[in-house]
């Protein structure tokens, strides 16, 4: 006997695709939004798409998805179909009037985000881009944002442990000094999503230290303890800041970090970099974990940063305590970004010190996420240099920029500056870039400084010879001259 055909299921589906259908042309494309094409078919561009499709208050309209993957040329995300792939856009801008291309593309080469950037603006519509993974916690459509100049040096996938970091910080008593800095408020928020049973933030500038506690809580009060306005010059206060307080962890970020003023002024770098860690790491006797942040200028150092962050990895190995050396951050109070910025904004010229210099530069976001991670896997005795991309030439940054302001400027080459070199080093000589548990963190072991013999400098020297006497404190043990 023929067997009946059950047509139920079949029916709902066809009563659920007549109604999507009526809802779609219902919805229209509304009134403001802008026709968007989507570059990228992966899970970034998934979650985009839904929310320009279902959701009522999406400033966007998708009209099309573009895909280099050959793959994917017949697949739709949220019933969005992917028309071409990069070479198509110009014919696919114009076929469907599109007037945003948005690039959601989470781990991305430098080079693609530029030229899908030229190939958008020569189409006459204008490239946004999804949040980078850390900026949102769920992607919508109200999360497109317009390029940043972090965009066009490329975006880097950093994996870490969640569970290693949780490890060491959850239910602990932390302390962060220099808090109200780029790095030292990034640790503030990074470290108080880890439910800390303490989090407290030192600084000696009331105004950044107010700004970090609302940029954690913006509920908090001024009265909060976990705000200690203080010096890390101030011995006697630091000791009684640890005695009273009994931190587990410490992340001390506090230091001067402006390479031409400590060149001119050396007796500053010595007083908070050299003197101001010692202090710290005196006071902080027995706790669980110290993590100094240091710097790439501390490999080989020529420059009077170089040498007191080279001390201070040593003082901190002498301790028990472990660095962390990292590159330029992006953004921060100082740097190339900010000063590239400003001229540009003041019509230029835009300065550079040499043609062929080159930097290795991290977001702050990115800094700090591997730092927490390095803290977890890292030894006493260790420094732990972190390695994001490859090294970045600032001309092309300073053009890049230029190109993102759209007018015409000039770049001009000035020279390197006294301590400076034309690319930075993340190894001194012998250390061996060794990566046993994480692609981007080496592990380097620091030869340690006696710390009564680093008590001994006279910050109120001259200029010259305090900074030879710091390039004597940092030579190889087997290269200094007899006490």
């Amino acid at each position: 006997m023929r067997q009946q055909r059950d047509t139920r299921g079949e029916s709902v589906l066809f009563t659920l695709a007549v109604g999507y259908e009526r809802w779609m042309r219902r919805r229209g494309s509304g009134p403001g939004r802008t026709p968007a094409l989507v570059f990228g078919a992966g899970s970034a561009a998934s979650s985009l798409l839904h929310s320009m499709v279902f959701d009522p208050d999406s400033p966007f309209e998708p009209v099309g998805i573009l895909d280099d993957d050959p793959a994917k040329r017949r697949e739709r995300l949220a019933g969005i179909p992917v028309v071409g792939a990069r070479a198509d856009l110009d014919r696919v801008v114009a076929d469907t009037g599109a007037r945003v291309v948005i690039f959601a593309v989470g781990n991305a080469e430098a080079g693609l985000i530029r030229e899908l950037r030229e190939r958008t603006v020569a189409a006459g519509a204008r490239l946004l881009v999804v949040p980078e993974a850390g900026e949102t916690d769920e992607l919508g459509a109200g999360d497109v944002r317009d390029v940043q100049v972090t965009d066009l040096l490329g975006r880097h996938r950093i994996s870490t442990d969640p569970r290693a970091v949780a490890g060491y910080l959850t239910g602990r008593r932390v302390l962060v000094t220099g808090a109200g800095g780029e790095i030292g408020s990034e640790l503030c928020r990074q470290i108080h999503r880890f439910d800390p049973a303490e989090l407290m933030m030192l600084d000696h500038d009331e105004a950044t230290l107010q700004a970090v506690q609302l940029s954690v809580d913006p509920q908090a009060q001024l009265h909060d303890p976990s705000v200690l306005l203080a010096d890390v010059r101030d011995a006697g206060r630091i000791r009684e800041i640890f005695r009273t307080r009994e931190p587990d962890v410490v992340f001390h970020a506090a230091a001067l970090k402006h390479q031409p003023l400590l060149e001119r002024h050396p007796g500053e770098a010595v007083k908070t970099n050299v003197f101001g860690t010692l202090n710290v790491l005196e006071a902080a006797g027995n706790v669980e974990r110290f993590v100094n942040v240091s710097a790439d200028k501390a490999a080989d150092p020529v420059s009077v940063l170089g040498y007191t962050k080279r001390i201070t990895e040593r003082l901190t190995a002498a301790f028990g305590g472990l660095s962390v050396r990292f590159g330029n951050v992006l953004g921060s109070r100082g740097s190339v970004l900010t000063a590239f910025a400003a001229q540009i904004a003041d019509g230029g010229p835009v300065t550079v010190t040499d043609p062929d210099v080159t930097r290795y530069l991290m977001t702050t976001r990115e800094a700090v996420r591997l730092m927490l991670h390095a803290a977890a896997i890292g030894s006493p005795g260790e420094a732990l240099v972190l390695q994001a991309g490859e090294p970045v030439l600032i001309a092309e940054l300073a053009r890049q920029m230029i190109a993102l302001d759209g007018r015409p400027l000039d770049i001009v080459f000035t020279g390197l500056r006294p301590g400076e070199k034309l690319g930075d080093v993340l190894f001194g000589a012998g250390e061996i870039d060794h990566r046993p548990h994480h692609p981007m963190i080496s592990h380097v072991p620091v030869p340690h400084s006696d710390p009564a013999s680093v008590r001994l400098l006279a910050a109120d020297d001259t200029p010259e010879g305090l900074t030879g006497r710091l390039a004597e404190l940092c030579a190889p043990w087997e290269s200094r001259p007899a006490a």
